[in-house]
């Protein structure tokens, strides 16, 4: 009598932990090692051309040294930094580029509207993936059908005379 019991309790804490809401990704570090994110390389210090001309002190504002990741990256690959800012108008190069893309109206929460359909696909898709005895990744389970088989469109490229580059070979 008491196998059976133990085999019930054993089964429902299973199920019950199952049911935890993790979010889409199960996005766990390996192990207690170093966070390798928290390490932040900063710039070198240099000396300025004239003493006389020094920028105004922000107390609490940015620092010339400080670490812009996504400054850094934008000049890396040749853009501009000053694109990043909100205020820069857009460039006369680029007018013609803003014109097309909007040329049927841009609704000002664009954001906002993909969010919430994208949360309500996500709750419909998601119903039974909560229901698990492993961790998986819900991600993949919830845009299954829409993800593409790259293997299947690198062949049917093919087949159309594309010419593709060399891919992996099926698993």
């Amino acid at each position: 009598m008491r196998l059976p019991h133990a085999i019930f309790v054993l089964t429902l804490a299973a199920v019950i932990a199952g049911c935890s809401d993790i979010g889409l990704r199960n996005l766990k570090p390996p192990g207690q090692g170093p966070d390798e994110f928290s390490v932040l390389p900063v710039k070198p210090l240099t000396e300025p051309k004239d003493y006389a001309f020094l920028p105004a002190p922000t107390p609490g504002g940015a620092n010339l040294t400080d670490p812009n990741p996504q400054a850094d990256a934008v000049v890396a690959l040749g853009g501009s930094e000053a694109a990043l800012n909100p205020n820069t108008p857009i460039p006369a190069s680029d007018a013609a580029l803003v014109t097309a893309s909007s040329r049927y109206g841009v609704p000002a929460n664009t954001r906002q509207v993909t969010a919430e359909e994208d949360a309500a696909f996500r709750k419909s898709r998601g119903r039974w993936t909560r229901l698990r005895l492993f961790p998986v990744d819900r991600y993949s389970q919830v845009y299954e059908r829409q993800a593409i088989d790259a293997n299947n469109a690198n062949e049917a490229a093919r087949q159309r005379g594309i010419e593709t580059p060399s891919a992996p070979p099926l698993e």
